[in-house]
């Protein structure tokens, strides 16, 4: 690592500067996966399996091919024999290849898919294909006594007697709280365009992460690395639904090679529903003991979830209850249920905005039960140090989070008594919540490339979904260098350029970001190494610790008037330009610290007393997430997963039929989300750690926990205001 970093006169970092893309997305020049023209392209459709579990017995496919236009027609009995896919940093497995053998084991799963010239003309043809199957009766249910229970997920953790210290406490609670299933739904359905020239794969595609998606499809369809090269400049959002190669990717990829022309994918909306993944449903036991003062002295959170009976998906549902708060018995226990269902993945806050909402909705129990203030009760059992292992924190600013949130929320002057604030017809209440997210960091590359004009390239295989990550890397390059962003640019999501983890995690910020960070460094000290013995230059002799930069000027700290641009010291030796490709890892600090994110939610709810009518009137946001790199779209980013928690809270659920499998609410006339009018003003604040003991910019990532803890945050303030307390989301009139 570069040390001593010359800072920049007019720091880039920290300003809440516009998206260095804002201008291309709204003007339309931005091009995303199915946008990309191919001379010949043809269009494929995937046809289901309407059934649950089973085998396949005939398909009928004569009439679907010699329908106008189709140009071929694949299922198990006709489609290339493909790999499974390697264990990646992005999940143990990969979802099995598509159309293997007969077997069925969900509904929705791709058993064929048909190319035809156009869109409509192969979605025609896909009517006309005929399946009989021998079908078996599914396992859809948790509760079933015939399907396999997993214990192996994650590993308890244990510490003290945490039976016996529920069992002498003075005030217990004990409850049972369910989440249900939960879909992405991104603004732009999943697409992929692929083209084979000769053995050579290239793929536009809806992923987070161009290196994943390539390693996994040049092990299924049996290609050296260096032939597949993935492409995602632009996605139309994910929040987790492209983390993973999806079987629907290498069907594209199968089919262009089947017909030998460049083939375009778009899944319909209904078919997002069992393609790329969910918040997959849980029911979490959360039992408390406390003495009559507020110290937490047993904590238990056991959580059971779904898995697909093809694939190995955890998330960690009771990851945060180990370590949020102080409690010295403690037991979490994560199970899982082999189920006829398709495979779950990451959605926005994987584990923690799920296990949360039941663990900060038993804390709140236990305050009425106290009758303490539930904020005090949660300071009460702030940890100093990590309670699992003891470690100090790199940073820890939950308390400060509290007492910011507090504030500016006015909490000093919330009744203790639910049912307590009235306007007219309407009940108020106020709810408030911890929130946790495990800091994430992995490897990353980046090449920079710095132009004799005075213009930088920044080159990283890092997808930008949405948060604006473009805007922060041309942002450290900026400071690093002083250089003005507007001379900065960003190519971003080329499996071709230096390597990236994937976008998820909140952990592209500090891994990718260190990655720009360390190269546009090592640009610097080859400029300083140009003119250490050139006379002619002012900086003559100069040191990295000499100099500070600012303006497109390397200067002297000691005489700012003794300065050059880095477009006359390349000028005069004769280059056209200084480039570098840089790499930034993680070192041992996980080992040497407790790590995460951390934050407060702040709710505001009016219940029309008669109706049971639920508005939310205000949240606020307060977030600890170490040094943030952009005002303006950090705080995007809050907002983005607050009206997501709203969701969560209020309104998104999955229904599927517990006879069939099949999801009868999949499209957004009967999948209720939050719409413009369903979300109030929000807040957000920012408590800032730059904590220099994870990377060199001390950031942490903002994307993950702005989702966590508003669902409870809003439960809470329900009950507040009603009187009633609902454990089973979402929260719905009826359920009031």
């Amino acid at each position: 690592m570069i040390q001593n970093a010359p800072q920049t006169s007019s720091p880039s970092v920290g300003q809440p500067v516009d998206r260095v893309d804002g201008l291309l997305k709204v003007t339309g020049q931005a091009r995303y996966p199915a946008e990309f023209p191919f001379e010949r392209m043809a269009h494929a459709v995937i046809v289901q399996s309407t059934i649950a579990r089973g085998s396949i017995k005939t398909i009928e496919t004569a009439a679907a091919e010699v329908a106008p236009g189709v140009l071929a027609v694949l299922t198990h009995l006709n489609a290339p024999r493909l790999h499974s896919s390697p264990p990646s940093f992005v999940v143990g497995t990969a979802p099995p290849p598509p159309l293997q053998d007969q077997h069925i084991f969900y509904h929705g799963q791709h058993i064929a898919v048909v190319v035809a010239e156009t869109l409509e003309q192969a979605t025609f043809a896909a009517t006309l294909i005929t399946v009989d199957y021998q079908e078996e009766t599914p396992l859809l249910r948790l509760d079933d006594p015939r399907a396999q229970m997993l214990d192996n997920a994650f590993p308890d953790v244990v510490r003290g007697e945490p039976e016996t210290a529920l069992a002498t406490a003075p005030i217990r609670v004990e409850e049972m709280y369910t989440t249900p299933t939960q879909h992405h739904n991104p603004l732009a359905p999943a697409a992929t365009i692929a083209n084979w020239d000769g053995e050579t794969l290239t793929l536009h595609d809806s992923t987070q992460g161009v290196y994943n998606t390539r390693a996994q499809l040049a092990m299924m369809l049996d290609l050296e690395i260096t032939q597949v090269r993935v492409l995602a400049s632009f996605i139309g959002g994910a929040f987790g639904s492209g983390l993973r190669p999806w079987p629907h990717v290498v069907l594209a990829a199968i089919s262009a090679r089947q017909v030998g022309r460049p083939v375009k994918l778009v899944l319909t909306r209904e078919q997002m529903y069992t393609t790329t993944g969910y918040r997959p449903r849980s029911v979490q036991r959360v039992a408390l003991g406390a003495t009559r003062e507020g110290q937490l002295l047993a904590t238990i959170h056991e959580g059971t979830e779904p898995v697909a009976m093809n694939d190995d998906f955890r998330e960690g549902l009771t990851r945060a209850t180990a370590l949020l708060y102080s409690s010295p018995h403690l037991r979490t226990a994560y199970r899982q249920v082999r189920l006829n269902v398709a495979v779950p993945t990451w959605m926005r806050g994987p584990g923690e905005s799920t296990g949360l909402f039941a663990l900060e909705s038993a804390l709140d129990e236990l305050a009425y039960a106290l009758d303490i203030d539930p904020l005090e009760l949660r300071l009460r059992n702030d940890t100093p140090v990590h309670p699992q292992n003891g470690k100090p924190w790199s940073s820890r600013k939950l308390r400060e989070c509290f007492e910011l949130g507090s504030q500016a929320f006015g909490w000093e002057r919330r009744p203790r008594a639910p049912r307590s604030l009235r306007d007219g017809h309407e009940l108020i209440g106020w709810g408030v919540s911890g929130s946790y997210y495990p800091y994430n960091r992995q490897p990353a590359e980046a090449h920079v490339r710095l132009l004799a004009d005075g213009s930088v390239l920044i080159q990283t295989s890092a997808t930008d979904i949405g948060p604006g990550t473009a805007t922060i890397l041309a942002q450290i390059a900026s400071d690093v260098l002083g250089l003005p962003l507007a001379r900065i640019r960003c190519e971003l999501g080329d499996s071709n350029f230096p390597a990236s983890p994937h976008q998820g995690g909140s952990m592209l910020a500090a891994s990718a970001g260190s990655a720009v960070h360390e190269t546009a460094a090592m640009l610097l000290e080859q400029a300083l190494e140009l003119v250490q013995e050139d006379e002619d230059s002012p900086l003559c002799g100069a040191s990295r610790k000499m100099v500070l930069t600012g303006d497109g000027y390397i200067a002297l700290k000691s005489d700012l008037t003794r300065r050059e641009s880095y477009t006359a010291i390349l000028r005069r030796h004769g280059l056209d330009m200084l480039e570098a490709t840089g790499q930034a890892a993680p070192g041992d600090e996980a080992q040497r610290f407790g790590t995460g994110i951390f934050g407060a939610k702040f709710a505001e709810v009016r219940v029309d007393a008669e109706l049971g009518r639920i508005r939310v009137s205000r949240v606020l946001s307060v977030i600890a997430a170490g040094r943030i790199l952009n005002q303006k779209t950090a705080r995007s980013q809050v907002i983005g997963g607050t009206v997501g928690g709203i969701g969560m809270a209020l309104l998104e659920q999955t229904c599927m039929d517990e006879t069939t499998g099949r999801i009868v609410n999949a499209n957004f006339a009967d999948y209720a989300i939050p719409v413009h009018a369903d979300i109030p003003p929000l807040e957000v604040l920012f408590v800032e750690e730059p904590d220099l003991e994870l990377n060199p910019l001390g950031v942490k990532g903002v994307g993950e926990i702005a989702i966590v803890g508003i669902a409870p945050a809003i439960a809470n303030a329900i009950y507040h205001a009603t009187g009633r307390r609902v454990r089973d989301l979402p929260i719905t009139m009826n359920k009031l």
